[in-house]
């Protein structure tokens, strides 16, 4: 599978605090988190996002508290995958379960700039800066990751398991 969008960057340490405000936690609704995502750091990013775009962000990404929601906040908004140099490991875990695609590539993040058109193929891996003619390379997924974020995360997948007996 691959996608395709226009990158929004980011620095090193965005915490889940940012991506998701805690004065926006009264609802669990998709939608009403995309709304307020990013604000703190970005106030246009929900005004300016299009389906498919990427987050290009650095070191730590998804620190800070534990909450599902942040991931979810990034996904409804209609961002396509977040590529950064590494995640906390909640947020990675988070954002496997929810179904939203990440990629770990330091050189990719060092390299992107914000606005640049960026596919990224997720079975090999391979990251590509249209907009620089640039090809990084990050980790694939084992199969059975992969397969939990193409049903949409692990409980679409889950109940994907049991209807297959």
């Amino acid at each position: 599978m691959k996608v395709r969008g226009r990158v929004h960057k980011y620095q090193d340490n965005v915490d889940t605090d940012v991506i998701i405000p805690a004065r926006h936690l009264t609802s669990a609704d998709p939608e009403h988190l995309a709304k307020h995502c990013m604000e703190d750091i970005d106030p246009d990013f929900a005004g300016t996002v299009e389906a498919g775009d990427i987050i290009v962000a650095g070191r730590n990404f998804g620190c800070g508290s534990s909450r599902e929601h942040a991931p979810i906040a990034i996904k409804a908004s209609g961002i396509s995958l977040v590529i950064a140099s590494d995640f906390a490991r909640i947020f990675y875990r988070n954002s496997i379960n929810v179904g939203l695609p990440i990629m770990e590539c330091p050189e990719a993040y060092d390299a992107i700039e914000d606005g640049d058109i960026v596919e990224a193929d997720f079975d090999t891996g391979e990251i590509t800066d249209i907009s620089r003619n640039l090809t990084f390379k990050a980790g694939s997924f084992p199969e059975f990751i992969k397969e939990i974020m193409n049903a949409g995360g692990l409980v679409e997948y889950t109940k994907g398991k049991i209807a297959d007996g």
